[in-house]
């Protein structure tokens, strides 16, 4: 195989274990009346430090009218609410509430027992990680890609 045919290959699987991540979500989404889109809300602001309207937006790869939308939907809901910033007073940050968190658990735990990587073990996950990293950061070695987990994307080149 040359490399051309091999990384179409590598982008059929892409796709693929997207298309599965998708079903799988999709399905719980339905089941909690939440959107695909509001149900990836859920996922990011449940991975780190508490965020912006603005930087979800960016996550979501969405434009901020839309993420603001959004996020109203799911405070009418119950699932987030909006404080004030540690720092910031012009800047609201977007919070879990406990009903929030606990659809977001959730979210964590039917994602986690659907994975398409849960049919590989600990260590092919481990390489697969890396080899993940790699090629979305640039990265060639372990060290080089934990250092840029660290890095929010915001600064990253």
């Amino acid at each position: 195989m040359d490399d051309q045919q091999l990384n179409e290959q590598l982008h059929d699987c892409l796709f693929a274990i997207r298309a599965q991540v998708h079903a799988e979500l999709k399905e719980l989404a339905r089941e909690a009346g939440l959107t695909d889109t509001q149900t990836d809300a859920l996922w990011r602001l449940s991975r780190g430090p508490e965020m912006t309207a603005r930087r979800l937006a960016d996550r979501l790869q969405c434009d901020a009218s839309t993420a603001t939308s959004m996020i109203d939907r799911l405070e009418r809901r119950g699932l987030v609410r909006r404080v004030p910033h540690p720092t910031d007073r012009r800047v609201k940050v977007i919070q879990l509430t406990p009903e929030g968190c606990a659809l977001r658990d959730r979210v964590i735990q039917h994602t986690t027992e659907h994975s398409p990587f849960a049919r590989l073990d600990h260590e092919s996950r481990l390489r697969l990680h890396e080899l993940l990293r790699q090629a979305i950061d640039g990265t060639h070695s372990a060290d080089e890609a934990a250092d840029v987990v660290a890095i929010p994307e915001g600064e990253r080149r």
